[in-house]
C-alpha cells in the first residue's frame, strides 16, 4: 500500500503486535459504543451487526488495525458473563472472515469495568442510593458491581454516592473473565485482545494510582500491589491462549490530575496526584514484562477527561511527547492517541517516536478519510471538529451525575456530522421515488447540508442565502482561534455544495415562500439573539457581533451568560490578553445537556487555574457606563467595573413565516440546538421527500 503524497508514506509501512503483521500505522481506537457485543443495552449482549457494518466499512477503507471499543466482561444489564455466551462468539467468527478478507486486522478490547468512573445517570443515582431500590433493581442492573472501585471514595459523576471496596473474590472473578474471554475470541479468529485499562481512569488504572487506592492486602500499598490487578490479567491471558497471542494494553502515561475532579492545563506546572512520568517509566517497563505485547497510549483521566478525549481547546497532537517520552523506556509497539494530525503523525513514525498512530472519531465523521488521504484528497475528508455531542454527550455540572438523556447514553459512537454512523437503520440515503423542486431557504450548516442530502437523492435543489457568504451563524461559532476545524468544516460543505448540480443564490433574501417554483420548501433560516429587558442592555455588544468582529471590545469585559457560548468567548478573550469576568445565573457553568465532560471540565479547569472571575447564581440588573450591577443568590447587589459587555444569554427560533404542506423548518429556526440537532434534523425531513 502506498499513498501519492511522500509526507504520509510512513504510516503506510507494515509493523507487528508479536507475530501478527498490521499492512499499516493507523489504528481505529476503541470508542465507548462500539462493541462488537453490544453497548448498554436491556437485552444483554450479543453480536452487534451496527458495530459489525460500522468496522467493516472502514476495513474496506484501508485502516490498518482496528480496536472495537469496550466490551464490558460482565453485561451493564442481567449481569451475564461474555463467556456464557457462545452464540455470540460463533458470530464474531463469520465476521472476522469478511474483515481478514480486507487485510486489515482487529483486536476485541475487554474491559474490567469503570469503578468510580462509572457514569451513573440521574435516572439510576436515585435508584442506587435507597437501600431497598438498590435491591429491588440489583437483578437488572447491579450498581453496586458497576461502581466498585478499588477503596470507598465519590463517584466522579455523583459526588454524594459513595463507591463500594471491590472485593478479592471479584478481582479473581474478572481475572478469570478475561482469560476465558480472550480464549473465545482467539477461537473466532480475532487477532488479538487489548486490556482496558491501566487508563482514562478506568478500574485497573484506580487500582494502579495511589489516589484512588487505599487498599492494605495485595492489590493496594506498593508499586507491585497497585499493578497486581493488570499485571495478573495478561499473565492469565497469556496462560489460556498462549504467549504468542497479542494483548495490549490501553495505557495513560500521565494522570494530568491535581485533585479529585481537577486536571491540569496543558503546559501547566503542576503536583501531579497520579501516576506522574517518573512512575509512568517504571510502570511501562513493568507491564510489558508482565506480558503486555503493545501500549495504546494517551494522557489522562476522568478528572482530567480533556486529555484522553480532547475538546477543540486541547492542542492537536497533545499527547505525543508525552508518549513519544515512555516509548524509550519499552521495547514493545507505542501507539499515540488524541487529536493526532496525520502528517504530524507520519513524522513521528519516521523518527521512531512512535509505531503507529491512533485515530478514533475522525472515523465516525469519514469512514473513507484514510482512502482519501491514500489518493491525495485531503479537501474531501469531512473534519471531525471533537464536539462529542453525538458520540460521546455525558454531561454533568454541579450537584447532578450524568444528565445525558438514556437513550443517548444507550447509543453512544453515533455522529453530530455524520447521522449514518451506527444508525444506518434511521438514516441512510435512497433515491427519491419522484425527484422534486426543492427551495432551501438559509445556507447555513442546514440549510447546506439540507440542499446536499436532497440533491443526493436526485431532487432539483435551489439553495438561497440572504448574505454573500455561505455558513450561517456556524461562521460566528468558527471564528474563535481555536476553532480551526469549524472553520475547516464551513470550508468542507462549500466544496461539497458545488459538487452536486444545486442552484445557489447568495444575497437573495426571500420573504415569500409562494413565489418560489418549488414543489418543496425548506426554512433553515436560523435564529436570533434574545434580548433582556434590563437598562443599558442596549449598549452592549451581541455574542454573534463580537465573533465576526463587527463591534470592539475593550480590555475589562463582562460576559453576560455561562453556556457553551458565554464561555468560549470568555476562553477567546483570555487568549487575547484581555480580561474577562463571567455573570451565570445557574449554579454552574454549561448546565446544558448533552456538552460532553469533557468539553465543559476543560472550560471550568482553564477558569479556575487562570484566575478568571466566574459569578454563578448571579443576575444582571443594569449596565452602566463603565461598570455593572449585579445581584447575587444572597440578595445583594454589587458592582463590577469594565470596559464592555457582551451579551451571550441564548436565541430564539427566527423562521420567515409560510405555511403549507410542503413546507418544512429545519435546525435553529424550528428548535435552537447544536449542530448535531441541525443536521439530524435535516436528514429526518429531507429523507421523507
Amino acid at each position: 500500500m502506498s499513498t501519492t503524497n511522500e509526507k504520509y508514506s510512513p504510516l503506510f509501512t507494515p509493523w507487528k503486535i508479536r507475530n501478527v503483521e498490521i499492512k499499516n500505522r493507523i489504528v481505529m481506537c476503541p470508542m465507548g459504543g462500539t462493541s462488537l457485543f453490544g453497548w448498554f443495552e436491556l437485552t444483554g449482549c450479543h453480536f452487534d451487526k451496527e458495530a459489525a457494518k460500522l468496522f467493516l466499512e472502514r476495513a474496506k477503507n484501508n485502516v490498518g488495525l482496528i480496536i472495537p471499543g469496550i466490551a464490558p466482561l460482565r453485561d451493564t444489564f442481567w449481569g451475564k458473563w461474555l463467556w456464557q455466551n457462545k452464540k455470540m462468539f460463533k458470530d464474531l467468527k463469520v465476521f472476522m472472515d469478511e474483515i481478514h478478507k480486507t487485510g486489515a486486522k482487529l483486536f476485541v478490547q475487554l474491559t474490567a469495568g469503570m469503578g468510580r468512573s462509572w457514569a451513573i445517570t440521574e435516572l439510576i443515582a436515585p435508584l442506587h442510593k435507597n437501600k431497598f431500590t438498590r435491591a429491588l433493581i440489583k437483578p437488572i442492573i447491579d450498581t453496586s458491581h458497576e461502581l466498585a472501585s478499588p477503596s470507598p471514595q465519590p463517584s466522579r459523576w455523583a459526588h454524594d454516592i459513595e463507591c463500594p471496596e471491590m472485593t478479592v473474590e471479584q478481582i479473581h472473578e474478572i481475572i478469570e473473565a478475561f482469560a476465558k474471554t480472550a480464549k473465545l475470541c482467539k477461537e473466532a479468529g480475532v487477532d488479538g485482545v487489548e486490556v482496558h485499562a491501566v487508563h482514562e481512569g478506568y478500574l485497573l488504572d484506580q487500582f494502579s494510582i495511589e489516589f484512588f487506592n487505599k487498599r492494605t492486602d495485595e492489590y493496594g500499598g506498593s508499586f507491585e500491589n497497585r499493578y497486581r490487578f493488570a499485571a495478573e490479567v495478561v499473565k492469565a491471558i497469556k496462560e489460556a491462549c498462549g504467549e504468542d497471542y497479542p494483548v495490549s494494553l490501553r495505557y495513560s502515561v500521565q494522570s494530568k490530575m491535581k485533585g479529585f475532579c481537577e486536571g491540569a492545563m496543558p503546559g501547566e506546572d503542576y503536583v501531579e496526584v497520579g501516576r506522574n512520568m517518573e512512575e509512568s517509566e517504571r510502570a511501562a517497563k513493568y507491564l510489558q514484562d508482565a506480558g503486555y505485547d503493545m501500549l495504546n497510549a494517551d494522557n489522562g483521566t476522568y478528572d482530567s477527561w480533556y486529555w484522553a478525549h480532547p475538546p477543540m481547546y486541547m492542542p492537536e497532537n497533545c499527547n505525543l511527547e508525552d508518549v513519544a517520552h515512555i516509548k524509550k523506556f519499552v521495547d514493545i509497539p507505542v501507539v499515540c492517541a488524541g487529536r493526532m494530525d496525520a502528517e504530524v503523525g507520519a513524522k513521528a513514525v519516521a523518527e521512531g517516536k512512535i509505531d503507529a498512530v491512533g485515530v478514533a472519531r475522525q472515523f465516525l465523521v469519514d469512514p473513507q478519510w484514510i482512502t482519501k488521504l491514500i489518493e491525495d484528497r485531503l479537501d474531501d475528508i469531512k473534519p471531525c471538529i471533537c464536539c462529542h455531542s453525538g458520540c460521546f454527550n455525558f454531561s454533568s455540572s454541579k450537584g447532578h451525575a450524568n444528565t445525558q438523556d438514556l437513550t443517548d447514553t444507550m447509543g453512544l459512537a453515533r455522529c453530530a456530522l455524520n447521522p449514518e454512523t451506527m444508525q444506518s437503520k434511521k438514516y441512510y440515503v435512497e433515491p427519491a421515488k419522484k425527484p422534486k423542486k426543492i427551495a432551501v431557504i438559509g445556507g447555513g450548516i442546514g440549510g447546506m447540508e439540507a440542499a446536499i442530502l436532497c440533491a443526493k437523492r436526485g431532487h432539483k435543489v435551489t439553495l438561497y442565502e440572504k448574505s454573500d457568504k455561505l455558513g450561517g451563524v456556524f461562521i460566528a461559532a468558527a471564528a474563535p482561534s481555536f476553532k480551526e476545524k469549524d472553520r475547516a468544516l464551513i470550508a468542507w460543505y462549500v466544496r461539497e455544495i458545488a459538487k452536486y448540480p444545486i442552484e445557489v443564490k447568495m444575497n437573495t433574501e426571500v420573504k415569500e415562500v409562494n413565489s418560489l417554483d418549488a414543489d418543496e420548501v425548506i426554512i433553515a433560516t436560523g435564529a436570533v439573539a434574545k434580548r433582556i429587558p434590563v437598562k443599558g442592555a442596549d449598549s452592549a455588544v451581541e455574542a454573534v457581533d463580537y465573533l465576526l468582529g463587527n463591534k470592539s471590545v475593550g480590555d475589562r469585559v463582562v460576559i453576560i451568560g455561562g453556556g457553551l457560548t458565554g464561555c468560549e468567548i470568555a476562553y477567546d478573550l483570555y487568549l487575547k490578553g484581555k480580561k474577562p469576568t463571567i455573570v451565570e445565573m445557574q449554579d454552574d457553568l454549561i448546565t446544558t445537556k448533552g456538552v460532553c465532560l469533557a468539553n465543559t471540565s476543560y472550560l471550568r479547569d482553564f477558569f479556575k487555574t487562570n484566575k478568571v472571575p466566574v459569578h454563578l447564581e448571579t443576575a444582571l440588573l443594569e449596565i452602566n457606563e463603565g461598570s455593572v450591577t449585579l445581584k447575587n443568590k444572597e440578595g445583594n447587589t454589587f458592582a463590577v467595573d469594565t470596559d464592555s459587555v457582551i451579551l451571550s444569554v441564548g436565541y430564539n427560533p427566527a423562521p420567515i413565516e409560510a405555511k403549507g404542506k410542503h413546507v418544512h423548518v429545519i435546525g435553529d429556526a424550528l428548535k435552537v440546538g447544536n449542530l448535531r440537532s441541525v443536521i439530524w434534523g435535516a436528514w429526518t425531513v429531507c429523507m421523507k421527500l
